[in-house]
């Protein structure tokens, strides 16, 4: 049936396809899509209009007759549709056609009649200036009667295919222009496993009646994810109120989606904006939030609404766990959406996000990414990731991950993280289609929803505590192991060190140079010995040493020597060696003690780390925990294997020779 489905929507996108073939000379490949979706559009908000636009006409005119306001038009119309939108002209978008000679004045029109929210639709494409282009290139009679000629009639396609209808549009447009199909919409096979996600475990409370959620996507696209939360909540209670919130930066997408909600007969709250830089939901909360962020999005742009709201709002405002490198933006939107859970006590929110790896792990211990990782974790909101295949996407070919967040575990998840595994739950597509060349099927959906809702473990299911993924990065130091030693090249090229700089004059220091040469090479006992040698070489032309001076001086004079015993301040302390200090990470749930008696001192003995409290970070290291270790082969297999292709090959060589 699915696949049934999916040949009916490429049929009429092929339809559609070859409109846009009549374009070709005229425009651009790059514009086709601004000329046919908004097209597309009209003929699809005209069929969903069909069976009251008699009425909606007639009332139009009588009410214009009696003077009523047009506030007052506009409700009593929009009860007539029973839909958000209405359109009052006389003309329909087939009946501009009627009139060859007047087609481009009877579609603006037609435009003209249509209520404030479907007229921005059109507005948002810009698409009155392309009329009279079309009409003096003689294109705009044939464009409007071949889009007539495809049948959109909601009985004949439903709204969730007339998404995937606008998504196999655009990745078409955009393929032939060489943009991004990806940043406007997600394969289907992901949005239906994240919907799955988002929604399971739900099932029970989603059947009671009159019950009510909110679904928000604050990258909404064309809002295929939206639709498809709408529907599955449906289909488990044909009486749920289902409303849906959006917000979408790029204009075109926005018209589509906003097409969409009108013709479910949605009240629209969908937002035409940047996310991060203007919250089009401020202060709402919401049951579910779904989303697929850019892809290392540079936030640049926004940079200094951000730090503003970041500095001056702290934890009141989105962004007070920390901030992320500008050039990656996809925690911010995890961030925005945590902003709009519901408390607790309300019931909570939950919340599915597609990421590429690098929110799992990148920052280091105290980074942005770190610290806001940290916080997710620490609160008990991260519930689990699930390893998406490679090469599911249409614009790249890197793994993702779905993380789900809430703040409404159940008791038996509570303190811990689910990570799945199904990074080879994949079917080849029969076409590549730009970077996607599979797909996850449907069994394979069920399958990894239920690895989800039975939290158990398995070949494919970790389940890991949340200290698991905490560790501490600590300074390691090591014992400075030198002698104090004055060589015959210790004082080579001394007089072009910056410290020296320090006595004045060239003079003062071709003089001080001079008396450090003379001093006899001798061994030392300790650096106080040393600076008094270098202290009554130089009294002679210099009366005070600078200390940055001397400290350069000593330095000369210290010789590493890892046989030599740690040498030692004058209290006693054996001083670190700052060219063997080096950083480790140990796990949160280890002593750092013993972390540093089982993996450093067998090989530095010593070492030791002066803040064993160090910094704190998390990260999500998915692949190491179901990373399989492999012994190697013996030594006494692999020698068989080569004496018996030795064999093989010197009888082959003798068959040839003879």
């Amino acid at each position: 049936m699915e696949d049934r489905r999916m040949s009916e929507i490429r049929n009429y996108a092929d339809l559609i396809w070859g409109v846009a073939e009549l374009l070709r000379g005229d425009y651009k490949q790059a514009d086709y899509g601004k000329v046919i979706l908004p097209l597309v559009l009209m003929r699809r908000l005209d069929q969903t209009l069909e069976a009251t636009r008699d009425q909606v006409v007639a009332k139009a005119q009588e009410l214009e007759a009696l003077g009523t306001a047009e506030s007052g038009i506009e409700l009593v119309l929009l009860r007539v549709t029973k839909l958000p939108f209405y359109n009052r002209s006389k003309v329909t978008f087939p009946g501009v056609l009627d009139d060859q000679s007047n087609v481009a004045q009877y579609l603006k029109g037609h435009i003209d009649g249509y209520s404030k929210l479907a007229r921005e639709v059109i507005d948002k494409f810009d698409f009155e200036r392309h009329i009279d282009r079309l009409d003096e290139a003689g294109l705009l009679f044939q464009v409007i009667g071949r889009i007539c000629a495809v049948d959109l009639h909601p009985d004949r396609v439903s709204n969730l295919e007339m998404g995937y209808l606008f998504e196999e549009l655009i990745r078409r447009f955009s393929e032939a222009s060489n943009e991004t199909a990806g940043e406007h919409f997600t394969p289907r096979e992901v949005v239906k496993l994240m919907v799955n996600l988002l929604l399971d475990g739900d099932e029970e409370i989603l059947r009671e009646p009159g019950v009510i959620r909110t679904v928000f996507d604050p990258a909404c696209g064309t809002g295929g994810m939206l639709t498809e939360a709408d529907t599955h909540i449906r289909e488990l209670n044909p009486g749920a109120n289902v409303l849906l919130y959006g917000q979408e930066l790029n204009p075109e997408s926005y018209a589509i989606c906003l097409a969409d909600m009108l013709v479910k007969g949605k009240d629209p709250k969908i937002v035409n904006a940047n996310s991060l830089s203007n919250d089009g939901h401020a202060g709402q909360a919401f049951h579910y939030g779904i989303a697929n962020p850019p892809f290392g999005v540079d936030w640049s742009k926004v940079e200094k609404e951000i730090r503003k709201e970041h500095a001056e709002l702290g934890f009141d405002g989105r962004f007070g766990p920390g901030l992320p490198r500008k050039s990656d933006g996809q925690l911010l939107f995890l961030l925005h959406m945590m902003s709009k859970m519901r408390d607790p006590e309300a019931g909570g929110s939950r919340i599915a996000i597609v990421f590429n790896g690098s929110p799992l792990f990148s920052g280091a211990a105290s980074s942005g990414e770190s610290e806001i990782r940290r916080w997710i974790i620490e609160n008990d909101m991260l519930e689990a990731i699930v390893a998406l295949p490679e090469q599911l996407f249409y614009n790249t070919g890197i793994a993702t991950y779905i993380w789900l967040v809430t703040n409404r575990k159940s008791p038996e998840r509570a303190g811990r993280v689910q990570l799945i595994d199904a990074r080879d739950m994949w079917v080849k597509m029969r076409r590549n289609l730009g970077e996607k060349r599979r797909e996850i099927s449907v069994e394979q959906i069920e399958q990894i929803t239920q690895l989800h809702g039975s939290f158990a473990e398995g070949d494919r299911v970790k389940i890991v505590p949340n200290e698991a993924l905490g560790y501490r990065t600590i300074t390691v130091e090591h014992p400075l192991r030198a002698r104090w030693e004055i060589r015959s090249d210790t004082w080579h090229g001394i007089e072009h060190d910056k410290a020296m700089e320090k006595l004045g004059s060239a003079a003062v220091v071709s003089s001080a140079c001079k008396a450090l040469r003379q001093i006899s090479p001798q061994s030392l006992e300790t650096e106080h010995a040393v600076a008094a040698m270098i202290r009554a070489a130089l009294q002679p032309t210099v009366a005070r040493v600078p200390a940055a001076l001397m400290k350069t001086l000593i330095g000369r004079v210290l010789v590493r020597d890892p046989g030599a015993d740690p040498i030692q301040d004058r209290s006693g302390k054996v001083l670190p060696d700052p060219q063997q200090r080096e950083t480790e990470n140990v796990p949160l749930q280890q002593d750092v003690e013993d972390y540093l008696d089982r993996e450093v001192r067998p090989f530095a003995p010593g070492a030791w780390c002066p803040d064993e409290e160090g910094k704190v970070g998390y990260e999500i290291p998915f692949t190491q925990w179901f990373s399989m270790f492999t012994w190697p082969r013996r030594s006494d297999e692999i020698k068989a294997e080569l004496r018996a292709l030795e064999a093989e090959i010197r009888e082959l060589l003798e068959d040839t020779i003879a």
